[in-house]
């Protein structure tokens, strides 16, 4: 059997006044969404346990089928698995965005889509500010997305467990005193954020991004830090054989640590200029392999919507999702003989506060083995009519793969 999980990201949220009071979802124009719905099973799951920060480190751990109250260890080692960056015992991984500060407020979390290949330039100026310590390297990942490694060295770290970070994004507009790192170790990422500014101010692919009148990155926000997480194979707990196709390194990552193949994209940004069409056509050509039973189709651009407070771009977002991966993936599948499709977000992400959110997901599902529950189309209103609710969103994998 065929398997395929579409993920917009952060989709589900509230009812909008401009939509008219339907969610994005629900104003959208998504035939193939609603198809799958009314084909198959509607319902909610509930990927983010309330005890810890609401992200796609967590959600997109829940929707794979593991705990995150038993397998997540941060959000940084994820995305060092992405870059192939082996974490030893003692090593540490923390997320060092590059963002934009104004008047000690965050006024970018993305420090105006900053580019790649001037990020790299930036870190650069951060590893030479580190030469002659032996426990701090920078890796350059995408954007403004990018990572700070702790070797041990045999030495013990200074962070713990009980270290708290704060996501960029979900400070937007607001003052970042109160949301600077705090326990264990936290003296050490605040003088390392401190120590970015005057060497951000002085650097020459910022000042040529100001007289282009674009936002330069004004200094690295350290967050998500943790350690290796111990994994059990996707294969071995649900045996079927697995691949992602995202254009996020955190996905990348937890793809990589639970056995998948990890399929590169032209096109998909992880923003909303990706290739929708392309992530469409790469679905279909991995699960024709026949080493692939089960594709993972990742799209960020929802979820960016939302953070940005863009409500029709949101809408446009999912209707994009719909017509080039849902709608022709689906198609597809129908043809191969016995198959199942889901469509769910990893969390929630409101428009309204511009930030990933707690609460349940609506899912879709159908497929061979898979009868009509007799929704009439993929949304919110509906799904929490249905009488299939999943309290801990990582025991639907196991309903989609094998119930």
């Amino acid at each position: 059997m065929k398997f395929a999980l579409v993920i917009p990201d952060g989709v589900a949220d509230e009812p909008q006044p401009l939509l008219h009071g339907k969610t994005p979802l629900e104003a959208a124009n998504i035939p193939h969404m609603d198809e799958v719905a009314r084909l198959g099973i509607v319902g909610q799951t509930d990927n983010v346990p309330a005890s810890m920060p609401s992200g796609s480190d967590v959600g997109t751990m829940s929707l794979f089928g593991y705990s995150p109250l038993e397998f997540h260890t941060g959000r940084a080692p994820l995305e060092a698995a992405a870059q192939g960056i082996e974490l030893n015992a003692g090593d540490w991984a923390v997320r060092c965005n590059l963002v934009n500060v104004t008047d000690e407020r965050m006024t970018s979390f993305t420090a105006g889509q900053y580019p790649s290949d001037a990020a790299k330039e930036l870190l650069t100026v951060l590893q030479r500010s580190q030469c002659g310590d032996s426990h701090w390297k920078f890796h350059a990942g995408v954007s403004y997305r990018n990572l700070l490694i702790y070797r041990s060295r045999g030495v013990a770290a200074p962070f713990s467990k009980e270290t708290q970070s704060t996501p960029p994004h979900d400070i937007t507009d607001q003052e970042i005193t109160p949301y600077l790192p705090t326990g264990p170790g936290a003296d050490v990422l605040r003088e390392l954020m401190n120590e970015s500014r005057p060497l951000f101010a002085q650097a020459a692919v910022n000042q040529q991004r100001i007289q282009n009148g674009q936002l330069p990155a004004t200094q690295i926000w350290l967050w998500g830090l943790g350690q290796r997480p111990a994994f059990i194979p996707f294969e071995e707990r649900f045996g079927v054989r697995g691949a992602v196709i995202t254009a996020v390194d955190l996905l990348r990552g937890i793809g990589r640590l639970l056995g998948w193949q990890i399929v590169e994209v032209p096109g998909a940004t992880g923003y909303l200029d990706t290739d929708y069409a392309a992530k469409g056509k790469y679905a279909i050509e991995t699960l024709s392999r026949p080493d692939v039973d089960f594709v993972v189709v990742h799209v960020e651009a929802t979820d960016e919507a939302s953070h940005e407070g863009g409500v029709h771009e949101k809408v446009h977002a999912v209707e994009q999702i719909d017509k080039h991966i849902v709608g022709p993936l689906h198609s597809w599948l129908k043809t191969q003989g016995e198959y199942r499709i889901l469509v769910c977000p990893d969390h929630p992400t409101f428009l309204r506060t511009r930030t990933h959110s707690h609460g349940f997901c609506p899912f879709a599902m159908c497929g061979t083995g898979l009868k009509s529950g007799g929704a009439t189309g993929y949304g919110e209103t509906a799904a929490a009519k249905s009488g299939h609710v999943f309290p801990s969103g990582w025991d639907l994998m196991g309903r989609f793969v094998k119930g």
